[in-house]
């Protein structure tokens, strides 16, 4: 039997219950902050660009978009009333896609630093 091994997977002695010190669970958490703000983020800027590029409104996927993007900014709707219809959506989707990424990856920055 070797004297210096250091492999045992099953060490009586090793507390198999006690919290895992090296971070791993911190960054789950902050990255799934993190994509979670991301993917807010890209549904808003797909509609935006689905709108500009004057994109079938009647199709299935340009409707999911939509849907999703009124949800996500529905707190900051007609926040801009402006004439121009494509910068008052740029405006009013966009001002929110800022902010959940500036928020959720501020938020990740800082569960990181636990």
């Amino acid at each position: 039997m070797p004297v210096n091994d250091n492999y045992h997977p099953y060490d009586p002695n090793r507390d198999t219950h006690s919290r895992s010190r090296d971070g791993d669970g911190v960054n789950r958490a902050a990255l799934a902050i993190h994509t979670i703000a991301d993917i807010a983020a890209g549904f808003l800027g797909l509609w935006i660009l689905l709108y500009l590029l004057d994109a079938n409104q009647g199709n299935v996927f340009v409707g999911f978009v939509h849907g999703m993007a009124d949800w996500l900014a529905g707190w900051s709707q007609d926040i801009f009333t402006m004439e121009t219809e494509g910068l008052r959506v740029f405006l009013n989707y966009g001002l929110p896609a800022v902010i959940y990424l500036l928020l959720g990856h501020g938020i990740a920055a800082r569960v990181r630093r636990l």
